[in-house]
């Protein structure tokens, strides 16, 4: 029998899941939505991914939500017209396969095993790559043109002033917000926008109008694509590490060393399997999202049954036709203000990977690493190897890993006064 002390906790652990998917929801379809991919796809593998992952790490549930992760976005929209969306859904499957591989790893060898593996001077300059190849794509949306730059949507003066409102307050609402506001810049800026666009009478609502209030996601199953496989998953790097900074970040929060139990060695697992789900059905690869972790900071609401609800919540939405039809009316010029400001953090991210890890630049070799990577990486070098291409993140992903293992440890370069 149910006692009311314990219907209105499930009450009250609802209301909460459902407030913390409102923190999320900004990220997690601004991924979709720019890739190409199906928005309502993506809630239903985050609800999905989160689910597993509680189910794979049901020794000590961290309160943390999945979702999509900004890591494959350069990736997705490169090799959905490569190799169309099933082709690119097998890259990104096989990333989760080498979340599995690293989880085995640490179970060997121990969590140092990833670190020695994946070090700052690596990982920082390949964050790095991931938001400045982007940029291009936000600046040329910001004005109104499709990502290539090839189509001009929006004429220049309302597309400029409908982006860099949304910037504007997205900034704003980052640096001066309050409470759960200040964990909502997107949903705030995105928000701005649509309001200037709306005035400027450049939205049409035909999308909502013509959308069923239930409709079955456009779920798409994966096809074998070995170049697909080889570019997508040396990106996994970042994401990997990106993942243990968020359970350490949720343990210092909730005063519980998840590292012990369940251990990285699960939690690796865990996202692993919500990846590798996410591809299955066409949706985006998932990471721990930051921006639950803040909301469960200012919360304190630890009850890893938050989380629950929030990915229940994600997956009945997942089937509400109209809320894609809506997300589709949201013009370019305000994602594409909105990406100025979140490429840019990516890149600044990896930046601070850098500095956080006392990598010294003035040492040559640390300079030779970063620097190949950049240029490889940015530049878009391309090696072919019996018919199989390496290229952009991956190639300079590859080529930084085998430097950091192979490369003597140089001196220092003397500063002249």
């Amino acid at each position: 029998m149910l006692h009311s002390t314990d219907y209105n906790f499930r009450i009250k652990d609802s209301i909460i899941g459902l407030q913390f998917l409102f923190v999320a929801f900004g990220a997690l379809v601004l991924v979709p939505i720019l890739t190409g991919l199906d928005p309502n796809v993506a809630l239903f593998t985050a609800g999905l991914g989160t689910l597993l992952f509680q189910l794979t790490t049901k020794e000590r549930v961290p309160p943390i939500f999945l979702a999509s992760s900004f890591s494959f976005i350069a990736p997705i929209i490169y090799g959905t017209k490569t190799w169309g969306l099933a082709g690119t859904m097998c890259g990104l499957a096989s990333a989760g396969l080498f979340y599995f591989f690293l989880s085995v790893a640490v179970r060997i060898k121990g969590s140092d095993f990833l670190h020695k593996l994946f070090p700052a001077v690596v990982v920082g300059p390949v964050i790095m790559t991931i938001g400045l190849i982007l940029s291009p794509v936000a600046v040329h949306m910001a004005m109104g043109k499709t990502g290539d730059g090839a189509i001009v949507l929006v004429p220049f003066a309302q597309a400029m002033t409908m982006s860099m409102s949304a910037l504007i307050v997205t900034m704003l609402v980052a640096l001066l917000g309050k409470g759960v506001l200040k964990l909502l810049p997107i949903m705030c800026g995105i928000g701005a926008g649509y309001i200037i666009a709306l005035f400027m009478g450049t939205i049409s609502f035909d999308a909502v109008v013509n959308a069923p209030w239930f409709a079955i996601p456009n779920f798409v199953t994966p096809e074998f694509n070995l170049e697909a496989i080889i570019y997508i998953l040396p990106i996994a790097i970042a994401p990997a590490v990106e993942h243990v900074g968020g359970i350490l970040t949720i343990s210092n929060v909730t005063k519980t060393d998840y590292l012990d139990k369940p251990g990285l060695k699960t939690t690796l697992l865990g996202d692993a399997i919500a990846t590798t789900a996410a591809s299955m059905l066409g949706g985006p690869p998932n990471t721990t999202y930051s921006e639950v972790t803040g909301a469960v900071t200012i919360t304190k609401a630890f009850n890893p049954a938050i989380m629950t609800w929030a990915a229940l919540f994600a997956i009945l939405l997942a089937f509400v036709g109209k809320l894609g039809g809506l997300l589709n009316t949201i013009p370019v010029p305000v994602m594409g203000g909105i990406l100025l400001l979140l490429f840019g953090i990516i890149a600044s991210i990896g930046l601070g990977t850098i500095v956080r890890g006392k990598v010294d630049m003035n040492n040559p070799r640390n300079m030779i690493i970063v620097s190949m990577i950049l240029v490889l990486a940015i530049g878009g070098m391309t090696f072919d190897f019996g018919g199989v291409a390496f290229s952009g993140i991956g190639l300079g992903a590859i080529v930084g890993i085998i430097l950091n293992l192979i490369l003597p440890k140089g001196g220092h370069i003397e500063e002249k006064e």
